[in-house]
């Protein structure tokens, strides 16, 4: 195996994250082979180096855990809090292994929260480019008319830290339950720091609250408060989507960018039901094949009756004698006569 760096050794092991892994470098608690590491640079081979970690042995990374928390309102999704606030690792310590959330949700947003300890799969779910899908069911103070709601569709312009402006990405809205302060389920594929509140104070509304139920392939189908593992198909599917294969048809569409129908690229020939495809079968032969006149047949059958003789025997020049049908009838032809009348 080839040799990596500590921290991402000590992370795989399930022993501290990769920055808490440097933390314990740097104060001298890593020791390898015997000699006490301090440099955050040094990589060592997990099958053949001894690695202890304040006098434990490493015993090699830990076997992938994958979870879904329905996290309830007043938690923080953080490993540790500065502030001493609840988070969501008080409501997983059952779980079997280390695991971490997977982006965020703040402290008055509720539902599904996925956790893991799969750092490439985290990582890859968390970038820009994989565009997973994630939908919320929002409450909002007051009625956002259609004009509000467009500009959410096609992408507003929030702040993000440091005052910097941002356009979000296309997203998708609609009404779920009407009311003074209604619901409303929107999809985004971004990830910002509290994006779908901002998107709507952007538009003056305010949102109230606040649930995630899905994200990815996930579905939210488990209590507040309470977690369940990933079944083998769930991690396979968000392997899936988390690697950015897009499909033909873009996730979100404004209307005003919708393709025509007559513009839209037909499926292959295979992939058509059975009743297209004979339906253009049949009319490929209709194309082909040329058109009938009612006034002349398109195929003229020959006709059986034989051809007579004078028809097709070519004409000669006449030789002076008697035709055929003069010597049938016996008929005499007219000779000069011998003798000169006077």
């Amino acid at each position: 195996m080839p040799a990596e760096r500590l921290q991402k050794i000590i992370a795989a092991a399930g022993v501290a994250s990769r920055r808490k892994a440097e933390e314990l470098i740097a104060s001298g608690r890593v020791v390898v082979n015997g000699n006490i590491v301090r440099e955050l640079g040094t990589k060592a081979d997990p099958e053949h180096d001894h690695i202890r970690v304040d006098g434990k042995l490493l015993q090699g990374p830990e076997r992938n855990t994958y979870v879904v928390l329905n996290k309830p309102k007043g938690y923080v999704t953080t490993v540790s809090d500065e502030k001493k606030r609840p988070t969501v690792m008080d409501l997983v310590t059952k779980v079997k292994g280390r695991v971490y959330p997977v982006g965020r949700l703040d402290w008055a947003s509720e539902g599904l929260l996925l956790m893991t300890n799969d750092g490439a799969l985290a990582n890859a779910l968390m970038k820009a480019s994989s565009n997973v899908a994630k939908t919320y069911v929002v409450k909002v103070a007051g009625q956002p008319d259609e004009g509000k709601l467009d500009k959410l569709r096609h992408g507003v312009s929030i702040a993000e830290k440091g005052g910097r402006r941002v356009r979000t990405a296309p997203a998708k809205i609609r009404l779920i339950r009407e009311g003074d302060n209604p619901w409303l389920e929107v999809t985004i594929i971004e990830g910002r720091n509290r994006q779908v509140r901002k998107m709507f104070e952007e538009v003056g509304h305010h949102v109230e609250k606040i649930r995630r139920v899905q994200y990815g392939p996930l579905t939210l189908d488990v209590p507040p408060g309470d977690w369940r593992n990933l079944t083998l198909l769930e991690v396979a599917k968000l392997k899936t989507a988390a690697s950015g294969i897009k499909s033909a048809k873009p996730i979100f569409e404004s209307p005003k960018q919708q393709i025509p129908q007559s513009k839209q690229a037909s499926k292959p020939f295979h992939e058509r039901p059975v009743e297209r495809r004979v339906s253009s079968l049949v009319h490929s032969v209709k194309t082909l094949r040329p058109p009938v006149q009612a006034s002349k047949p398109a195929f003229a059958a020959p006709s059986r009756s034989k051809p007579s003789r004078s028809a097709a025997r070519p004409t000669r020049p006449h030789s002076g004698r008697p035709s055929s049908s003069l010597r049938a009838s016996g008929a005499r032809r007219s000779r000069p006569s011998k003798f000169k009348r006077d």
